[in-house]
């Protein structure tokens, strides 16, 4: 077979991806074996292929690829999220664009549209990731709202609510105005965004005009009608007026005793409030008093509960103000708090404003400022359920977060978790099944179905004649994570049929690699999940990769145009070449700063690895030469060499270093296989090489494509096929992982030590010009009683017609240290002995010079007090090397003269 000069990507990650697959190599069904199982997290049903994903998936295959090489059942479930918020915020856009209203629709037929968006754009991430070269089963490729997954949500919830886990209750959720639907806590990001702090006047009624409460007049009356005194307090959101409903002091602030039992004027609306006292009231915060508006903060609706207020929402559903919003009404609330402030200043009520930092809460799906809004909703009491999940992590250990320090964030989360709001005003997702039949808050029953419904609402109210179009279904939808949640379950039908063959035997999972900002949103809830249905974990170990940045360490994104497009890279660099640049910098949990070089990284080291199998397969193969030495003991060294590197690699997949483990094998193929192992063995020009040796050559290439395919699948599949003609059960994606076995340890001491002697005789070459096809001497002080069994090597490789052992200095050479050991390469007539004698001359006035300063340094107490332990190392460590580079120097010299 003709082997191409340049290896070319395109011309086969599609060959041997289809090959991959026609094989069906990919697939997993219950054996005999040990699973090893890995469930994707699953990417937005309408998402892209990002960065993020591509080193995500890249880990994902490294892990999966290595388990099929060692022999267990390798399974790696796909799928898609359905995202209820991204995707119906897509489809809503969509319709508008065609001007169709989502309200003028039903839900079914809202749903046939967000059906279609699905069928029409769905999926095309999970193509693209074949291209990355993942390995997934893809005949188990879930959805979040395949039937049967969906099925497992509804029963999970039925479930939950009939232990009393689940309830419904009027609380105060947050809402996004731009997706007009709540979000639990964990999905709002606060961020410290500059605004103002203005300082608003509120009249107090003098007792005559302090009869009434609530009283909206038609237009407010002139404040200077209402008396002289006031009560200025001050707020970050003076759009919120139209909703107070009392203003508190504090009982224990004596500025404000005057006021206790009166009632104060809201600008602009005239509502007469009461003024109430707590002790919540922070005397230092703003002027020490506060206005209250119980349906817009959090706490004001704790003090409106206790104190009895009324409660006034003044916003609609978009965050624009409703009618008890006045002249403000169907305006945004930005813009209403800029237009307030100055009809605030205009009559008079408006002190003045101030910057203040705020921390502001926005949504991390949609990036709007989020509202605090009551609202009937679900909520999953979690006090109790959480127990389990913290006391696997962080108490006995069964679950390991890589790395470690993200325990910390583990703990803080679930220590300090509150009650999850699980219901979403979408339609899209798997509509809550509780169905109502009265008025009443508490008329409705919980079921899988309607028909079941029926029969529980006809127990319920005793009201045998009920049918099923008296039931009304709950119109929201569950939280997208209440589905992901179930995913290590739910792909196996683990929550349907946990006596099924598949859950048995795949669940629990082995390992979950996903990015740390979900490490609550999913990974936690997973466990918690977990334990609640099998009393057991979902995965082994969590590998939290970081996060990928550019040079400038920003966030990768569409808005910086800083992100490129993963397909573009692997048109330029080829799949092997991503994959490798991603790696070698992602070390767990620490993000990447990312750079187009680390995929010509990768792209140089495909070159590398394919230059050195042609070099290979170019020897022409003789049975009648004997093995020379120098070859016999390549060989035993690079087997050692390669049992060396093999336990590191496992030592390092062990702990989840999978950058280290592949900068191992890195080095491994091209310091020691390509660079010395290669060189050494390598025939003289023209000439054959000994069978035994190239079959050993061969062999050791095969070890090394067995350690590189998890990383490059592509290359490696390539060069293994063309090796040899392989049957289908040969092909390298399930051949078997190299075995570990016992090596001389001494033989690698010894090569590191032929190594250096080799680099002083190069050194020498390159610094006189002596060409490689000029043979030398090299004779020898063995001071350290160096073991000789490479010498065979530095002969080959220094081109020495002899390799004598002395035991004194030779005069007349030129010479260099390795330790103890003196080498020494007697001169020719080609090097003008004058000019070498005053070179070296030159170079030790400079080391010496050099070394002076350095002790200096050394000798200076307020410097060794001062520096920090690793500066002085290194500065103890300039200090041999000079002591060492001068007495070469003088052992040349002495020679020379």
């Amino acid at each position: 077979m003709i082997i191409p000069a340049q290896f070319d990507a395109k011309s086969i990650e599609d060959k041997w991806y289809d090959y991959w697959l026609k094989n069906n190599y990919f697939h997993s069904e219950p054996d005999h074996r040990t699973p090893y199982t890995i469930v994707i997290p699953p990417p937005n049903v309408t998402g892209v292929l990002h960065m993020g994903h591509m080193l995500n998936n890249t880990i994902q295959d490294v892990l999966i690829r290595r388990a099929r090489l060692k022999g267990f059942n390798a399974c790696w479930v796909p799928g898609t999220d359905h995202a209820s918020i991204a995707t119906e915020a897509k489809v809503v856009a969509k319709l508008k664009a065609q001007g169709i209203n989502k309200n003028d629709l039903t839900r079914d037929e809202f749903l046939t549209h967000a059906w279609e968006w699905t069928d029409k754009y769905g999926g095309v991430i999970l193509e693209q990731l074949k291209k990355l070269g993942a390995s997934c089963d893809w005949e188990r490729t879930k959805f979040t709202m395949d039937p049967d997954m969906s099925a497992s949500v509804i029963k999970s919830f039925v479930d939950l609510y009939n232990k009393g886990l689940i309830y419904r209750g009027f609380r105060m959720v947050n809402w996004d105005p731009e997706a007009k639907t709540t979000l639990s806590d964990e999905e709002v990001i606060y961020e410290e965004q500059k605004g103002k702090l203005y300082f608003v006047k509120y009249k107090i009624l003098s007792p005559a005009l302090s009869k009434g409460e609530g009283a909206v007049t038609d237009s407010s009356p002139p404040l200077k009608a209402l008396g002289e005194e006031y009560i200025t307090i001050a707020t970050t959101r003076p759009e919120t007026i139209f909703g107070d409903t009392a203003i508190c002091i504090n009982p224990n602030d004596e500025r404000f005793a005057h006021l206790k039992g009166k009632k104060a004027v809201v600008p602009i609306c005239g509502r007469v409030i009461p003024i109430i006292e707590d002790e919540y009231v922070d005397i230092e915060f703003g002027t020490g008093c506060l206005k209250v508006t119980p349906a817009h903060d959090m706490n004001d609706m704790a003090l409106g509960e206790k104190h009895n207020l009324e409660i006034v929402d003044i916003f609609n559903d978009d965050a624009t103000l409703n009618s008890f919003g006045l002249h403000y009404q169907g305006k945004d609330r930005f813009i209403v708090r800029e237009e307030i402030a100055k009809e605030l200043e205009t009559i008079g009520a408006l002190a003045k404003t101030e910057i203040h930092l705020n921390k502001v809460g926005t949504s991390e799906r949609t990036k709007a400022v989020i509202e605090p809004r009551l609202s009937d909703q679900w909520f999953l009491k979690m006090e109790d359920l959480v127990k389990p999940a913290i006391q696997s992590v962080l108490v006995d250990g069964d679950i390991k977060l890589h790395p470690a320090r993200f325990n910390n964030t583990y703990a803080h989360w679930l220590n300090n978790i509150r009650d999850w709001n699980i219901s979403r005003q979408l339609w899209w997702g798997q509509q809550i099944p509780a169905y109502f039949y009265g008025d009443a808050k508490e008329d409705f029953v919980v079921a899988e179905n309607i028909n079941d419904a029926l029969v529980l609402a006809k127990e319920k109210t005793k009201n045998y004649g009920l049918s099923i179009a008296d039931l009304t279904q709950d119109v929201d939808a569950l939280d997208t994570w209440f589905s992901s949640w179930l995913w290590p379950m739910s792909v196996f039908g683990g929550i349907m049929d946990p006596e099924s063959e598949d859950f048995k035997y795949y669940y629990p999972t082995n390992d979950l690699v996903t990015g740390p900002d979900i490490l609550f949103f999913w990974v936690a809830r997973m466990i918690i999940a977990g334990y609640e249905y099998t009393d057991k974990k979902p995965f082994t170990n969590v590998y939290l990769t970081g996060l990928v940045r550019d040079k400038q360490r920003r966030k990768m994104s569409k808005s910086l145009g800083n992100s490129p497009d993963p397909l573009d890279l692997i048109e330029k660099f080829g799949a092997d070449g991503v994959r490798v640049g991603l790696l070698l910098s992602a070390s767990a949990g620490n993000d990447i700063m990312f750079d187009e070089e680390l995929c010509n990284q990768g792209k140089a080291f495909t070159n590398k690895i394919w230059n050195a199998f042609k070099l290979i397969k170019g020897w022409e193969v003789s049975d009648a030469i004997a093995q020379p030495e120098s070859s016999k003991v390549a060989v035993e060294w690079y087997e050692a060499k390669f049992q060396q590197t093999l336990l590191e690699i496992e030592d390092n997949f062990e702990k989840y270093r999978i950058s280290d483990a592949l900068m191992a094998i890195y080095k491994l193929v091209w310091d020691d296989f390509c660079s010395w192992f290669l060189e050494i063995i390598k025939p003289g020009y023209q000439q054959p090489i000994d069978s035994l040796t190239f079959a050993k050559a061969i062999e050791m290439l095969e070890n090394n494509l067995k350690l590189l395919h998890p990383f490059m699948p592509f290359l490696t599949e390539e060069i293994w096929q063309i090796i040899a003609e392989r049957t289908t059960d040969q092909a390298l994606i399930v051949s078997t992982w190299p075995e570990i076995k016992p090596f001389n340890a001494g033989l690698i001491t010894d090569f590191d030590h032929t190594i250096e002697i080799i680099s002083g005789i190069r050194t020498i070459r390159k610094d006189k010009n002596i060409a490689f096809k000029d043979a030398i001497e090299l004779k020898v002080i063995n001071n350290d009683k160096t073991s000789k069994y490479f010498d065979w090597v530095v002969i080959k490789l220094g081109n020495i017609t002899t390799l004598e052992y002395v035991s004194d200095k030779v005069d007349g050479a030129l010479s260099f240290r390795v330790k103890s050991n003196e080498y020494f390469i007697p001169i020719t007539g080609n090097i003008d002995l004058e000019a070498e004698i005053a070179k070296l001359n030159t170079e030790l006035v400079y080391t010496q010079g050099f070394l002076k300063s350095v002790q200096n340094k050394l000798t200076n107490e307020k410097f060794v007090a001062g520096a920090p332990e690793k500066v002085l190392a290194n500065e103890r460590q300039k200090e041999a090397d000079s002591l060492a580079k001068i007495a070469t120097i003088e052992q040349s010299l002495s020679g020379l003269k």
